[in-house]
């Protein structure tokens, strides 16, 4: 079994082998965003990289970036505690480039350390790519070998946003087969949204900037903003499909179970505290 800090350490490895500059965790309170509450995405630190308005003197980062999301956009709180894999407070594990690589790298990075670092078997992870790009699809099926049968083109859930104005631009999720035994469907289809495929990374091919009128202008640099959720990919690693069943949370179960007397460790309400603790 994998801990949730061997898999941070390993990603943070692997891109710093990459060339990326290894950036710490901004603060949850983003100091340059007013339109944000909470900072709920490891490119929030980098908003004003991708829009041209700073400049960093490195083109590629790699972060561990602590989030929460409680409401707004990206709100998940409703969900806590009743999934396998919602949380308020959860870390994202990302790489980012700044007019340096784009679709081609971004793609054959994340194959190479979910295959190669962390040996996940290639037949079980899938893909996602929007509707309108070619260019993606191309790479996964005739560079990088994914199989056709498991490459799902869709619209709006492949086309990424910070909130209704800033960056964004379509999107390539890679999502992980739970097996049989678990209930649900492949990307696309009418049963994707129980457990059984589960999103694990999604890169951001962040190309434009979405004005207060709806329009989209084209970004100064096409650039990568990924994300993969810690706690996800530990299910994964760790052989599990909840996430509250990884190392990161059943101490915290456990602890709240004593307090409260109770052996129903797979109560959603010790769930939902262990949740809280954390955020």
């Amino acid at each position: 079994m994998m801990k949730s800090a061997d898999i941070r350490d390993a990603f943070l490895t692997y891109f710093s082998e990459k060339d990326h500059q290894a950036i710490s965790s901004s603060s949850l309170v983003p100091g340059n965003d007013p339109t944000l509450l909470f900072t709920n995405a490891g490119m929030v630190q980098f908003k004003d990289v991708f829009l041209g308005a700073d400049k960093r003197d490195y083109q590629r980062a790699v972060s561990s970036q602590r989030c929460v999301r409680a409401g707004g956009k990206h709100n998940d709180l409703e969900n806590v505690g009743y999934t396998a894999r919602h949380h308020t407070f959860f870390e994202m594990l990302g790489n980012f480039s700044f007019g340096d690589y784009f679709k081609r790298d971004a793609i054959g990075f994340a194959w190479e350390f979910l295959t190669s670092v962390l040996g996940l078997p290639k037949d079980r992870l899938w893909v996602t790519v929007h509707i309108s790009d070619d260019e993606a699809a191309d790479i996964w099926i005739n560079e990088i070998g994914v199989d056709p049968k498991r490459l799902s083109r869709l619209d709006e859930d492949n086309f990424w946003q910070m909130g209704d104005t800033g960056p964004c631009g379509p999107c390539t999720e890679i999502f992980w087969d739970h097996g049989e035994h678990i209930a649900g469907g492949p990307p696309g289809s009418p049963d994707d949204d129980l457990d059984r495929y589960i999103e694990i990374w999604n890169l951001v091919f962040m190309q434009f900037e979405r004005d207060t009128a709806g329009n989209m202008n084209a970004l100064p640099k096409p650039s990568i903003d990924t994300g993969m959720g810690l706690e996800r990919i530990a299910a994964v690693m760790q052989g599990v499909h909840n996430n509250y069943d990884i190392d990161l949370f059943q101490h915290l179960i456990k602890a709240a179970s004593n307090i409260i007397k109770t052996d129903d460790l797979k109560d959603n309400s010790l769930k939902v505290i262990a949740d809280h603790i954390r955020s």
